[in-house]
Order: structure tokens, then C-alpha cells, then sequence
């Protein structure tokens, strides 16, 4: 079967996506249930029921385009990323996924290919946490690993509940019904750009991902006292900002000190009241972000921030209270599907390289229900959530190859 990738149509198609955005270009910024993402949502609808999709949406609006297989009641295999994105980032992150397994669709169409299995294209809403703080929203809601709950305790910044602002864009029903049926998928395969600089400093096209990294999300509120910048003693100070500093730096040193490239950590926020140059500062809010592909080893990274926080706290006079937001476990990706886009790669003379993936995804929450894997191609210097993210269309063609030709091995299993 020879399959053909149109790579200027999937390169139109996503400049046309990016220029849905509140941002002039390159920068793109589209929050997921604004009014750039609804109409984004809608021009990427269209172009599914041009290729013959079913398309249907859920409550929280994930979105599934279905290419039906002979087997209709066998489960179908499905791919998808993302198409929000975070204000002031690039075009490729996540949009490369969705438009990349329509294309991947479109090219076993042309081929007159008849899956038996049903092919799927799925829309996830909110992988990122710009709007809620919380990331994989629509995939955490799919996989069950998410309360309903939260459809009315989950408020973004103005205050607004998810049900309030997801009903506001259309989408309505009971949250519960969001949660996929067992054995709806036979697998599930996202293809993302690396997000990181390894395969173009290798010169490698593809990278299969064998495990995903999960963050635990941590929020830190510290308390002291506040004072003249002149007036109180250097001795006699409880400075919440030299506290949080102390914090911070202890959180990086705690994640060089596992001698692993795979851990990670992050103080992403630091907020200061009041905030004054000439003021001591008597609150800070820190928000922490802690990640690795080993679930005991990321949790030894908390056990030691939760310690350093008790010794600053004793030393500097100050309170310190810690709010883990969530503490999602890694996984690693299926063999089943690892082996088979290495396969495809193998028979099309096609040098790959086995990683993981430091950035979670969706499918780190699909992997909690049927088998899921990864395919990475490369992106310039490793740059994502940046105006500068940039993967080339020969990259995004090669990948978007293996993908179709994946699918077509997952679907006649």
C-alpha cells in the first residue's frame, strides 16, 4: 500500500489554524472556550466532515471524528492531541497532533485502505492549565481520573465555575457522561512535537516514547512580617520573600541531587505583597511544579521540599503552608504500540530513537485505559511555548507518515 502525505496542505492548515488567535502572528493565544478556540474548534469540525468523519462532542467538549472501520463493534484506535494553547506561545504545540492524524486519515483514504478497526481523530479540551490551573482537563474527565465535582469547585480567575463557562460555549449535559465507556479504545497513539532539543541534536526524525513524566502541581503560601526597608533590623526581620528564595533554590538542588536528567522541578510563580520597593515583604505566594518519569523519585523531591519548608519556617520565623494541587503518577507506554510505530520506522530504513517525554500529554491519562504510546519529531533548538516554535514541514510530513502508517497496523490487529 503506498500511503502520500500532502505536506502543503497540512502546512496551510496549520497556519490557517494559528491565525485563530488573540495574538498577532508568529505569537499565537487561543484559551481554550474563548472565542478564538470555538471558532477554531468549528473551522477543524468542517474539515472532518469534508473527509467523511462523524463527528460528535462530549459536555466538557472534547471532540471525537470517527472513520469507521469494517468492525464496528471492535474497539477503535484512535490519535489527537490539543489545539489550545497558552498566551505568547507557537503554532505547533498539540495542533500538530490534530491535524496531523486527520491528515494521516485522509492519506489511508486516498490509499483506498479499509481499516477493520474504526479510526479516530479526538479534539482534547485543555491540556493546558492556563484557564484552570489544572492541565489535561478533557483527558483527566475521558479517563475517569478526574471528579465531576469539579465541574462546580473548579473556577477560573474571575471566579466562574467550569459549568458556568463550558455551558456559556455550548457545551452541556452531565459531566459524567464525559467518562469513555470500557473498551471503547484499542489504542491510542499521539504524535507531538519533542518539545526539546534531542532529536535535532542527534539528527534523528523520529522518537518513539517509551514513558511520560507526570508533574505534581504544588501551591505555597508563606507568611511573615512586613516592615520599613529602613526602620527593622536586619536581625530582627521575617522576610517571606528570603524565605521563598531559600525554598526555591532548596527545590532545584533537591532535583540535581537524583542524579537523574529525567527530574525536574520548577518555581514557575512568585508573588510578593506588598509588593514595594522600600517594604519588607510580608506574604508570598508560590506556585512549584515537580516532575519526573519514576513516581517514587518525583515524591522524594516533595518529601524534601515538605522538610526545607519546616527548617526555613523554624529559622526565619515565618509560617509556611504547602497545597499539592495534584500528584498525577507517570506511566510507561504500552509495548504493543512502542513496537509498532519502531516496526514501521525499521521497514522504512527510518533511523529512531527510544525516549521519553519530560512534557505530559493527554496521553499519560489515555495510558490509564487502554495502550498508548507517543511519537515525537524534532523541533528547532528544542523551543515550545514560544513564538519561536518551529517544526519544519518535512519533519511534520515524516512524522505524520509513520503515524498513518501506525494507525493502519493498530486498526487490522
Amino acid at each position: 500500500m503506498q500511503i502520500s502525505i500532502n505536506p502543503d496542505r497540512l502546512t496551510s492548515e496549520l497556519d490557517e489554524l494559528a491565525a485563530f488567535s488573540a495574538l498577532e502572528a508568529p505569537e499565537v493565544s487561543r484559551i481554550v472556550f474563548s472565542e478564538h478556540d470555538l471558532r477554531a474548534r468549528a473551522w477543524l469540525k468542517d474539515l472532518c466532515a469534508q473527509a467523511g468523519l462523524d463527528v460528535r462532542e462530549d459536555a466538557v467538549g472534547n471532540t471525537f471524528a470517527r472513520w469507521h472501520g469494517s468492525d464496528r463493534e471492535a474497539p477503535a484506535v484512535g490519535t489527537g492531541s490539543h489545539i489550545d494553547a497558552i498566551p505568547h506561545s507557537g503554532r505547533y504545540d498539540g495542533t500538530v497532533g490534530v491535524l496531523a492524524g486527520l491528515e494521516a486519515i485522509r492519506a489511508l483514504q486516498a490509499a483506498s485502505f479499509v481499516p477493520r478497526r474504526s479510526l479516530e481523530l479526538l479534539l482534547f479540551t485543555s491540556e493546558e492549565p492556563t484557564l484552570f490551573g489544572l492541565g489535561c482537563l478533557g483527558s483527566r474527565l475521558l479517563t475517569g481520573s478526574l471528579e465531576v465535582s469539579v465541574d462546580t469547585t473548579m473556577k477560573d480567575a474571575a471566579g466562574r465555575t467550569l459549568r458556568e463557562i463550558r455551558t456559556a460555549a455550548g457545551f452541556t449535559g452531565d459531566l459524567a457522561s464525559v467518562r469513555l465507556p470500557d473498551n471503547y479504545y484499542d489504542s491510542f497513539v499521539e504524535l507531538h512535537i519533542e518539545q526539546g532539543p534531542l532529536l535535532e541534536r542527534r539528527g534523528v526524525p523520529v522518537g518513539v516514547v517509551t514513558a511520560i513524566a507526570a508533574p505534581a502541581s504544588l501551591r505555597l503560601e508563606i507568611y511573615g512580617q512586613g516592615g520599613h526597608a529602613g526602620a527593622v533590623l536586619m536581625r530582627d526581620r521575617h522576610d517571606a520573600f528570603l524565605a521563598a528564595a531559600e525554598i526555591a533554590l532548596a527545590l532545584e538542588k533537591a532535583a540535581l541531587a537524583t542524579g537523574s536528567i529525567d527530574s525536574v522541578a520548577t518555581t514557575g510563580v512568585c508573588d510578593l505583597f506588598p509588593r514595594v520597593s522600600n517594604g519588607i515583604a510580608s506574604r508570598v505566594h508560590l506556585e512549584a511544579d515537580i516532575r519526573d518519569i519514576d513516581g517514587v523519585r518525583r515524591d522524594g523531591m516533595i518529601e524534601h521540599l515538605e522538610r526545607t519548608c519546616e527548617d526555613v519556617a523554624t529559622r526565619r520565623g515565618v509560617s509556611i503552608s504547602i497545597e499539592i494541587i495534584n500528584r498525577d503518577a507517570p506511566c510507561a507506554c504500552a509495548p504493543k504500540i512502542v513496537d509498532a510505530i519502531s516496526a514501521v520506522c525499521t521497514e522504512s530504513n527510518l533511523p529512531f530513537d527510544r525516549m521519553v517525554s519530560r512534557a505530559y500529554h493527554d496521553s499519560l491519562f489515555m495510558a490509564r485505559i487502554c495502550p498508548t504510546a507517543m511519537l515525537f519529531i524534532p523541533c528547532r533548538n528544542g523551543v515550545s511555548h514560544r513564538p519561536d516554535e518551529y517544526a519544519s514541514p518535512e519533519a511534520i510530513a515524516q512524522g505524520t507518515l509513520v503515524l498513518a502508517q501506525t494507525l493502519a497496523r493498530l486498526s487490522e490487529s
